[in-house]
């Protein structure tokens, strides 16, 4: 049985540029101090003229260092030894032009590039800068040599409305999603054992329209299938999100195909299934549909008493009965009671190569919740249990359970 990473014991060192979006920084540093990691920050002296040292002080409960303590007389060992021998990660957010420059060429002339050279752990970027700058060819050629390095994990930029008023790519991920990948990478340690790989995803509870406005549906969240897509994403894998309606935004390097109804899914996984190495069906897909369906919404008078069903497309099966050898398919069981038993059934019969059962009987467990537990099963004959942990932790120990 897996044990729950412990992000008590990681240290985090963050260091930030000189950008507008350094204002995130300070959810991102509240965020991981309340999640128990320890904490360094450096910043940069541009970055000191949007942010203070003493607001990341107070909020990562330590010293915030510039070059000021960079040049200080040294009494015991060089700063950024220290700092670049402590951290098990390092976050450099915002990452500006000019750092991105001088990490390419492998300069060091203040604390944050010394910091970094004289560190040997995997190194997060999040760059932000306006459009024309992130989009020059000096820039982006920077940008892939500093990825070719395998310690550098780029988590790119979005688009919007950027503080130059200029709409286009350039913005500074978020902080909840540059947390969930340093979560990531502090459970895998840097791992890419997924390079190379392209993983195809299904998520979320289709709907099944009886008119325009009513359908069976589940309670279905897509939760379990966005942290598989993350999980996959931060090990190197290419990663498709087949998704039904969610609330939550699409990570950003994940290329995601929206779908409602189980004939859409069906149709959207089929295509992309000759170029995927492992296909995981998290989604909840419908069982029955209305017989009929009205293109206009039927008066409440109208609704039958009876509601004639018929079956949806059995997609796992059909894809067990399409894969190729080399291709891995792994299902899912929400069961309630015995969860073990109709899995292992259900692996058999749709001839999959792993399934998670997991219960939806439980607390904080199943639709909806952040977290889950699981039964993991394969052809093989191998079971392991997985206690109660984040969806996140979840997807990671399946990638571990099937690699």
């Amino acid at each position: 049985m897996p044990s729950s990473p412990n992000f008590k014991s990681k240290r985090v060192l963050i260091a930030v540029g000189g950008g507008i979006a350094a204002y995130k920084v300070c959810e991102l540093v509240s965020t991981l101090f309340k999640s128990g990691v320890e904490l360094r920050i450096i910043l940069t002296k541009s970055a000191q003229e949007f942010i203070t040292p003493l607001t990341l002080a107070t909020l990562s409960r330590h010293q915030a260092y510039t070059d000021d303590n960079f040049w200080q007389p040294i009494y015991t060992r060089p700063l950024h030894i220290e700092l670049g021998e402590w951290a098990d990660l390092i976050v450099i957010a915002p990452l500006t032009a000019n750092t991105l420059a001088k990490l390419a060429y492998g300069m060091a002339d203040n604390l944050l590039t010394n910091t970094v050279l004289a560190s040997t752990c995997p190194v997060l970027l999040a760059p932000a800068m306006n459009t024309d700058m992130w989009e020059q060819v000096a820039v982006q050629r920077n940008w892939q040599q500093l990825l070719t390095d395998s310690r550098f994990y780029g988590i790119g930029t979005a688009s919007g409305l950027l503080a130059c008023d200029r709409i286009g790519a350039g913005r500074m991920a978020e902080a909840a999603e540059i947390f969930i990948y340093i979560q990531s990478l502090l459970y895998t340690q840097g791992k890419r054992d997924l390079v190379g790989k392209e993983v195809l995803i299904s998520a979320g509870g289709t709907r099944e329209y009886l008119d325009p406005v009513r359908f069976i549906g589940n309670p279905s969240t897509g939760k379990m299938g966005l942290a598989l897509a993350q999980a996959a994403l931060h090990r190197g894998a290419k990663v498709i999100l087949v998704h039904c309606p969610a609330s939550w935004e699409v990570p950003l390097g994940v290329e995601a195909i929206p779908v409602i109804t189980s004939e859409e899914m069906q149709q959207v996984m089929l295509n992309q299934l000759p170029n995927a190495d492992i296909i995981i069906m998290s989604a909840a897909v419908a069982d029955v549909k209305p017989r009929d369906y009205s293109t206009e919404k039927l008066p409440k008078r109208s609704l039958p008493e009876n509601l004639p069903l018929i079956s949806v497309p059995d997609i796992v099966a059909e894809i067990g009965n399409r894969k190729q050898p080399h291709q891995y398919l792994i299902g899912f069981a929400a069961q309630t009671g015995d969860i073990v038993k109709p899995a292992r059934e259900k692996l058999q019969r749709k001839k999959l190569d792993a399934i998670v059962a997991n219960p939806i009987d439980q607390v904080d467990s199943g639709f909806g919740s952040d977290h889950n537990q699981a039964v993991f099963l394969d052809k093989e004959g191998r079971e392991v249990e997985i206690p109660t942990c984040s969806k996140l932790e979840m997807a990671h120990y399946l990638f571990d359970f099937v690699i």
